[in-house]
């Protein structure tokens, strides 16, 4: 029976990246291995796996109370928006030349992306792809 949850569990977490990797579910989906395996041992990593999962999607890299607040961070930094051609979205892989990525200050806890900001959106950015990989609303 132990077997047959962790395999539905680890199902879960695994298909849940393909609809919204950008949105935060690997990292909520990691934090949620890390603290289930903490208070539960490995069927507890599995379920937090997939709980985590969720969470990160719906709530994003920068969390939905974080959007506003790094938002405004942006704006009062007065960075140039890059002009792009196209619309962009989650896994637009913007050009080499001309855009400049700034780091994600620490409070904001997000250290393994950096952000720009394009046709006057805030995006963050995967800087070893140059792939969008979320929309700062």
């Amino acid at each position: 029976m132990n077997s047959y949850l962790i395999k539905g569990a680890l199902f879960v977490a695994l298909l849940a990246p393909v609809g919204a990797y950008a949105q935060g579910v690997i990292e909520g989906s990691s934090n949620g291995i890390e603290e289930g395996n903490k208070k539960a041992g490995p069927v507890g990593a599995v379920v937090g796996g997939a709980v985590g999962a969720v969470t990160g999607g719906v709530n994003g890299l920068l969390g939905i109370d974080q959007r506003p607040r790094f938002r405004q961070y942006v704006v009062t930094e007065h960075r140039p928006s890059f002009r792009y051609d196209e619309d962009v979205e989650v896994g637009t892989v913007l050009p080499p030349d001309g855009v400049e990525y700034y780091e994600v200050p620490p409070e904001y806890g997000v250290t393994r992306y950096r952000y720009t900001v394009v046709n006057d959106q805030v995006v963050l950015v995967d800087p070893s792809t140059r792939s969008v990989v979320e929309i700062v609303h």
